[in-house]
């Protein structure tokens, strides 16, 4: 189980380090083109949750998001010891999780700055940790959905 804890670390670290970068070069609401039209850096910032919602809710971002620590910690001892793709999955969550957390705690927001535009769509304005976190989501429901299949296999060959 360790090398997974070792796979959030490692998703906490970029995402820490990506967000210092982003916070000690550009200025608040700089813009740098990586491909024009599609892709740039921005520097934003957001004192609520996914989509801006939520604004200034700290506290409650900071129960929400230790409990949802605990779960995923309990989690991955208890149901991902033999499942390395919910245990990878679970990974990413909490390192994801907790590098929101680290910006929340210490900063009141959450730095973003991947910013990419679809035609006139501009999606919103995400960092590694938001990354992480929706990867680990998608592959949790795959995770489950395999699960679910192998148990129905299962007790179609108990029959």
């Amino acid at each position: 189980m360790l090398r997974y804890y070792l796979v959030a670390l490692i998703v906490i670290l970029i995402d820490q380090f990506t967000k210092w970068l982003v916070v000690a070069n550009m200025e608040i609401g700089q813009r740098i083109p990586i491909i024009e039209d599609f892709f740039y850096l921005t520097s934003h910032r957001n004192s609520g949750a996914a989509w801006g919602i939520l604004q200034g809710q700290m506290f409650f971002f900071y129960i929400i998001t230790m409990i949802v620590i605990v779960v995923i910690v309990y989690y991955m001892q208890r149901y991902a010891k033999n499942n390395t793709l919910l245990a990878i999955s679970l990974s990413l969550l909490l390192g994801g999780a907790i590098g929101n957390f680290i910006d929340r705690l210490f900063r009141q927001e959450v730095v973003d700055f991947a910013s990419f535009i679809f035609g006139n769509y501009h999606f919103p304005i995400f960092n590694v940790a938001d990354s992480a976190l929706t990867i680990g989501v998608i592959l949790v429901i795959i995770a489950t959905i395999l699960e679910e299949r192998n148990e129905k296999r299962k007790e179609r060959a108990k029959k």
